[in-house]
Parts: structure tokens; sequence; C-alpha cells
């Protein structure tokens, strides 16, 4: 199971890891509510390298991005959670709208991204792709994703 670190932390952690020789995978997300789609994500981000490092949206972020009414779940839940899941080695939280900053600090040997990303979309590709890494987006599972959840609350809710 995983471990959720400070920046500083999982910094120290991952240049460890790399004197191993072990390859980094990265991946970030607001991760407001789990859900089987993320999970198959995971599974198949940590099938790219030895660690898979998880960056999750801080909750100032997750509101700036997305609205007053989130997130959904705190973001020391959503660290414990995805810490919690079987492919996940560490998890981390990050304050800044996009994780371009810690991308560039971590400076993983692979980005993963969900298929719903276009390529030239993914923050970070160029940090990662000059260095001589991947940028991988992995094809999402049809019908699992937070929105789809909170619009079926919010249906089932109305008819309460």
């Amino acid at each position: 199971m995983g471990r959720v670190l400070s920046r500083m932390a999982l910094l120290r952690t991952v240049r460890s890891l790399k004197r191993l020789g072990k390859r980094i995978v990265f991946t970030n997300g607001c991760f407001e509510i789990i859900h089987v789609g993320h999970l198959r994500v995971l599974r198949k981000a940590k099938e790219l390298g030895h660690v898979l490092v998880v960056a999750i949206n801080s909750d100032a972020s997750v509101r700036k991005l997305k609205g007053r009414s989130h997130p959904i779940i705190t973001a020391r839940e959503r660290a414990e959670i995805l810490a919690s899941l079987e492919p996940v080695d560490f998890v981390t939280v990050f304050t800044e709208l996009t994780p371009e900053r810690i991308i560039s600090e971590v400076k993983p040997d692979v980005l993963v991204k969900g298929g719903d990303w276009r390529k030239d979309e993914i923050v970070g590709r160029d940090i990662v792709e000059a260095r001589g890494g991947r940028v991988v987006r992995i094809p999402l599972i049809r019908g699992h994703s937070t929105t789809r959840i909170l619009q079926k609350i919010n249906r089932d809710s109305a008819h309460l």
C-alpha cells in the first residue's frame, strides 16, 4: 500500500529511488470521487514503471477549478483512499492550479493521463519529453466518471 507524503518528502524519496534505477510513473488529478475507472487507469499506469506517484489537487485548487461546492471529499481523505489502493506507491497534494511545477520537480520517466486528454493539452508533457520521458494516455472506461456519478446522485435525490 502506498504512503501519503509531503512534497519535500516525496522529492527526497523519488531521488533515492531514481538512484536505484527505478522508473517513476506520475499521474495527477482531483480524484474527487474514486471509482472503478480511476482504479483501472492506476493499474495500467503502474504497469509502465516501478513506482507510481499520484499527485492530487488541494481543496483550494479543486474549488478554483470546479466551483465552491467542490471538493466533495477533502484532500486528506482523497489522499488516504488513493494511498490504500494496491497500484499506488506514493500520494502527495499540490496547491497550484496545474501540476506543472511538481512534474518539473519529480522529473518522472512516464507521465500518465486519461484518454480524455489530448496529448497537446497534457500539462507537463513538454517537461517529461524534453528529458527523454514518455507521455501515455490511457483509454477511459465508458460510463465511469465523477461527473456521471454526481449526475446520478442529483437525479436520484430529486425523486426523494
